[in-house]
């Protein structure tokens, strides 16, 4: 045993080394993504990694591999369950024989996302258990027993941390690392995994008779746990708990939900001992409904009530104010936040010398008033230039840009994508936009990384998850065998080519495809690639501020000068922007 103060991931990721895992696959998402990167990294691998190209394949592939006894570990964030929703509902039919995980990692208050959804519900709706950790030890634990709690149910475990459990740091008591021995074998068996009608109506049926023993066995696990204490009872769950944890006093009862689902009859019994219950937990009212049901005449506080947000995240100062509005003890006084007024906003900003930037610019100067949908990236960031219109989902760019150019609006639309969220979902939206000749121009901005989520390679990368040299993926002739007839690659960096080919673009009809091709800035500077800095001429420099409307933040006013700070990257595009030749290299590598 040894104690380790580690991030949430990174125990996380030291629990499926002991238990051990033999297969893990997933799709980069915040805050998931350190798990696979820290176990892809481990120089003495016994298992196999992979980066997918999306959720839903990275599941179908940990679902084979478990159906072959293995252990595997299937890793996302809570929008990529949307994703991989169909193989989810039909795997907890079909059962696995080796233990599967999903790690469904969950974001209350959307810190990197574009909704604050609630894993649990997917797991209530594909009738498997899910493991909900209140600290990052118990992340750590509820991994190593979700294994073994799969192989014991014959049915995959989603495991629910959240962004405050996966990126904060604590303590935590490690077992030893273990080595597996297990090799796959497949049992042909295709009244189990051959999903027609009249073998789905029988797995239906034994997939419910395995509930009542799941939730007996939870609560024998202790992960649902209460003590009766007084006559006013809190039922917590989640990070939820161990904030109630720190405030509720000695004579308020306390029930931890850790996993689901619960048993009603334990749960009805313990509410039943009490005046009043409080229930504490982010996001939706998963277990508040579940009180509510075997409650009766006791009442319920919560969010039903109006005592508990629906949305955002919570604290042990916000669950302060929820106790106190719903009246009950605290044994802990928060003093009321004051904070500084007029601090000016800190939104995200694309990086300097980042290619996106470059792009938008040129797509604003030759479509001017286009309409933008645009997709989840670095890119979304486009919105503080005027470049992004629309984003709802992976690969939606292009398919809400289709609808749009089919709606009848007149004005030119163009859309932009990422090269991994392309290959994630965008191939699909681009074939039938050709299929059912849409009038759009598709931007793929390939920046050789999948950047947002921690610089994951991709199949267009040229590496695998674990470094493997393989044969990049052209996105080119992806392009070409969907159809499209105008396909053009160019440099960002050359703003006169970039700007010359969208004009190019803007004159066709049908689907046009403009890849805009370049590394990302911060892969470039840790391969060792460097530009020489750039320096502005005070006596050339007339204050336009054109360089300062591109938006690069190492340019800055000084005065009625800009200044070019030491976060220059060495791009060139504000010399390429200046209107009276103010700005060229100076500085040194």
């Amino acid at each position: 045993m040894e104690r380790r103060y580690l991030l949430g991931n990174e125990a996380i990721a030291h629990a499926c080394l002991e238990s051990p895992v033999d297969f893990i696959s997933g799709y980069p998402g915040t805050p998931s993504s350190e798990v696979v990167d820290i176990l892809r990294a481990q120089s003495e691998r016994h298992y196999y990694t992979e980066w997918s190209v999306n959720e839903k394949v990275a599941l179908e592939n940990a679902l084979g591999a478990a159906w072959c006894g293995i252990r595997a570990l299937c890793t996302m964030k809570h929008v990529g369950l949307n994703v991989a929703a169909d193989p989810l509902m039909t795997s907890s039919y079909t059962g696995v024989t080796g233990g599967l995980v999903i790690m469904s990692a969950d974001d209350p208050f959307a810190h990197s996302s574009q909704n604050e959804q609630d894993s649990r519900m997917y797991a209530k709706f594909a009738k498997v258990p899910c493991f909900d950790p209140g600290s990052i030890q118990e992340a750590h634990d509820m991994v190593r027993d979700a294994f073994t709690f799969s192989e014991e149910t014959g049915l995959p475990v989603i495991f629910r941390p959240t962004t405050r459990i996966c990126h904060s740091k604590g303590d935590v008591t490690l077992g030893d690392v273990q080595v597996s021995e297990r090799t796959g074998q497949f049992n042909r068996d295709p009244r189990q995994y051959v999903v027609i009608p009249v073998h789905t109506r029988v797995l239906h049926k034994k997939l419910n008779e395995k509930q009542a023993p799941i939730k007996k066995r939870l609560v024998e696990l202790g992960y649902n746990k209460a003590e009766v204490r007084g006559r006013d009872a809190v039922i917590a769950s989640g990070i939820a708990a161990s904030y109630v944890m720190e405030i509720i006093p000695s004579t308020t009862s306390f029930a931890k939900i850790g996993a689901y689902p619960i048993d009603e009859e334990w749960l009805k019994d313990f509410v039943s001992r009490h005046d009043r219950v409080l229930v504490i937990e982010e996001l939706a009212p998963f277990v508040e409904e579940e009180v509510l049901q075997v409650a009766g005449r006791v009442p319920v506080f919560g969010k039903k009530s109006g005592n508990a947000p629906y949305e955002g995240e919570l604290s042990p100062a916000a669950v302060g104010r929820i106790m106190k509005s719903a009246g009950f003890a605290m044994n802990v006084d928060f003093p009321v936040a004051n904070p500084v007024p007029d601090v000016p906003p800190r939104p995200p900003i694309l990086c300097a010398g980042c290619m996106h930037r470059t792009t938008f610019y040129a797509m604003k100067k030759v479509f001017r008033e286009g309409i933008f949908p645009s997709d989840i990236g670095c890119y979304t960031l486009g919105l503080q230039l005027g470049g992004v219109d629309t984003t709802i989902c992976m690969g939606a760019s292009i398919t809400v840009a289709s609808g749009i150019a089919h709606s009848g609006e007149k004005r030119d639309v163009v859309c932009t994508i990422g090269d991994s969220t392309f290959l994630h979902t965008g191939i699909q939206g681009l074939m039938n936009a050709v299929y059912n000749n849409a009038t759009i121009t598709v931007v793929i901005l390939d920046n050789r990384i999948t950047a947002m989520t921690g610089h994951q390679p991709n199949p267009s990368t040229g590496i695998t998850a674990c470094g493997v040299p393989v044969p990049a993926v052209s996105i080119e002739a992806i392009c070409r065998s969907c159809g499209v007839s105008y396909v053009e690659t160019v440099d960002p960096y050359n703003l006169t080519i970039l700007v010359n080919t969208f004009k190019e673009a803007k004159a066709r009809p049908g689907v046009k495809v403009v890849i805009v091709r370049h590394p990302c800035v911060i892969s470039a500077r840790r391969s060792g690639i460097t530009r020489r800095p750039y320096v502005v001429n005070n006596e050339k420099c007339t204050g336009c501020r054109t360089c300062i409307r591109f938006g690069c933040p190492a340019i800055e006013m000084d005065g009625e000068k800009a200044v070019i700070t030491s976060g220059c990257s060495g791009c060139s595009i504000c010399a390429q922007v200046c209107l009276f030749g103010a700005i060229s290299t100076g500085g040194a590598k």
